[in-house]
């Protein structure tokens, strides 16, 4: 292999020279030096500008978007007319929290996040007259003292979401269910 190479470059190093036709456009008394390379006049055509393909949208796609023609289209996410006024349609929210220790129990307000009422087995007056601080009574009892100190604050009904993989039974419900059976409804 090292033989072939050898006898193609002699054989090409012993053809006659014939001149080169340029590639580009460049005038063939000009010599190829580095201060040739910058000319004045452009020596290649340009490209016209890309079109706008959506006049609707007034801005070229690119192609380094790797978004699809769907995606582009769609609207970008906004908020309902509810989404934005269910808050104040709606202001306060009950908030149950159940641990292993303590029920906890709160009403606030949704836009100010103020709280309005609370009530915990955690409190002095639960801690030490309660049987149990987590069982069905204790959560009854909370049930019913918030929906006390929520009147009080003149709060007569209540938005309550369930929590991610959260499920409307046990302990949790018998506190709302006895906050609905003391007077304050679920919206």
């Amino acid at each position: 292999m090292a033989t072939t190479t050898l006898v193609s470059r002699a054989v090409f190093l012993s053809l006659p020279s014939q001149p080169r036709k340029s590639v580009c456009k460049r005038a063939e008394n000009q010599s190829l030096g580095w201060n040739s390379s910058f000319s004045s006049s452009p020596q290649f055509s340009v490209r016209p500008p890309f079109r706008i393909q959506n006049p609707q949208v007034g801005v070229a796609r690119a192609a380094w978007t790797r978004k699809s023609k769907s995606a582009l289209d769609a609207p970008r996410n906004k908020k309902s007319w509810k989404q934005r006024h269910e808050k104040f349609l709606k202001p306060f929210m009950l908030d149950v929290f159940i641990s292993h220790k303590y029920v906890h129990a709160k009403v606030m307000h949704r836009v100010t996040s103020h709280v309005v009422a609370v009530a915990t087995t955690n409190a002095k007056e639960f801690r030490y007259s309660l049987q149990s601080l987590t069982d069905d009574n204790a959560c009854k009892i909370i049930g019913r003292l918030l929906a006390e100190r929520a009147i009080e604050a003149d709060v007569f009904a209540v938005k309550f979401d369930l929590r991610k993989n959260e499920k409307f039974e046990g302990k949790l419900a018998l506190v709302v269910n006895s906050m609905v059976e003391n007077g304050v409804a679920l919206v």
